[in-house]
């Protein structure tokens, strides 16, 4: 990862965080981060949005994902040569049918987790308890989701494949742990009300499908509750999209102006009808645990920045502004609009969702400010869901 940025110890309270070794410039990629473990989401999968099952890669064309985003075969993206899709590069496992976007990807898989996971010829049967549990999973966490249970799966299967079961511990054990108060708040905000019966009919499938007596603890109560709020507490959204991808790549194409403005408008009205059509939902999504990107702390102000810029799980960390040697480095976990609200509305969707209070520089500043948010806030209040902070983990 380059030795710009070093994990320390701040305090029990804040726990860790990340800071610079070195002066950063503004648009310098801070590191790039590959996680420990990673998954695409359920649903995203289940309405085909095709990625690749280890790095999560979009498979499809930018045209195939425009056509299907927008319900609309018939149409054509101009430049078709802009679009970095490889599709005599993507590989099947033989036994399952699951796809890669390269050899490399089937075999990394193979050898981290999916000799456990596979599930052979009983892919599409829904009595295997594999099956059981991801359809367990959906009925409870609709879009937008925000987590995935086969990332607590494929934490499992990495330890039972691995020769060296301890340093998976270790690796695992790096990541941030909640009180078991906490840890409750997490899974409920994850589940919802009925957070308790839910979490342990997880339980059971989860056990039913995996246990293995070298984890025995990750199968009790207390064990599955804190592995649940480890994944809820931790994992970052990861987001990649072919067409975003193209567009990126059509973007720096050293067009005549008339051709520029044409390609810019046609750009503009396609991502206007996919919305139209689609949502917000454009991307391949998926969550990972990322070693050093989980210790950096958010800031309202944030002094850098995630995204995906390979269409891959390869997470980058760029610098918004300048950091120095032993600053600490800061993301936001608010999206832009939210950044611009009252330090009260902010703190209310960091206490919901993160279970802390903000004391960045804009917070304590703001400190003496009026503790109500303002009337056109108030009417803003219920549009702050998880679709929001959603979008802003997987912008890619």
């Amino acid at each position: 990862a380059g030795a710009a940025a070093e994990a320390r110890f701040i305090s029990s309270a804040k726990g860790k965080g990340l800071f610079a070794t070195k002066n950063i410039r503004k648009g310098e990629t801070v590191f790039v981060e590959r996680p420990v473990v990673s998954s695409q989401f359920l649903w995203n999968a289940l309405y085909n949005y095709r990625a690749c099952d280890h790095c999560l890669r979009a498979l499809e064309t930018a045209e195939e994902n425009a056509q299907r985003l927008l319900g609309r075969r018939s149409l054509v993206l101009p430049h078709p040569e802009q679009c970095s899709i490889r599709k005599d590069l993507h590989q099947q496992c033989p036994r399952c049918q699951v796809t890669y976007c390269s050899a490399e990807c089937r075999q990394a898989a193979l050898e981290q987790y999916h000799q456990v996971l596979c599930l052979g010829p009983s892919r599409d049967d829904p009595t295997h308890p594999l099956n059981k549990l991801q359809e367990a999973w959906r009925n409870m966490h609709y879009p937008p989701e925000t987590s995935s249970i086969m990332l607590m799966a494929r934490m499992v299967a990495t330890i039972k494949q691995a020769k060296d079961k301890e340093w998976w511990i270790k690796a695992f054990s790096q990541f941030c742990s909640k009180t078991a108060n906490e840890e409750e708040e997490i899974v409920h905000k994850l589940l919802g009300d009925k957070f308790k019966g839910q979490l342990e009919l997880l339980r059971l499938l989860f056990t039913e499908a995996l246990y293995d007596e070298y984890l025995s603890r990750w199968f009790t109560p207390e064990g599955f509750r804190s592995l649940f709020a480890l994944i809820g507490t931790n994992g970052q959204g990861i987001g990649t999209s072919s067409l975003s991808q193209w567009v990126h790549a059509c973007d720096a194409l050293d067009l005549p102006m008339l051709q520029r403005e044409e390609l810019d408008a046609f750009i503009d009205q396609l991502y206007k009808d996919i919305e139209k059509e689609s949502g917000e939902f454009l991307n391949c999504e998926g969550s990972g645990l990322y070693v050093l990107q989980s210790c950096c702390n958010h800031s309202c102000i944030p002094n850098a920045e995630t995204s995906f810029p390979e269409n891959n799980f390869l997470l980058h960390l760029t610098a918004l502004e300048d950091i120095e040697a032993g600053e600490e480095i800061c993301i936001s976990y608010l999206d832009c609009c939210q950044r611009e609200r009252s330090r009260h509305s902010r703190n209310k969707i960091l206490r919901e969702n993160y279970l802390f209070t903000c004391s960045c520089p804009k917070c304590l500043a703001q400190a003496d400010d009026a503790d109500v948010t303002s009337d056109e806030e108030e009417e803003g209040e219920g549009e702050t869901d998880d679709a929001e902070l959603e979008d802003e983990m997987t912008d890619v």
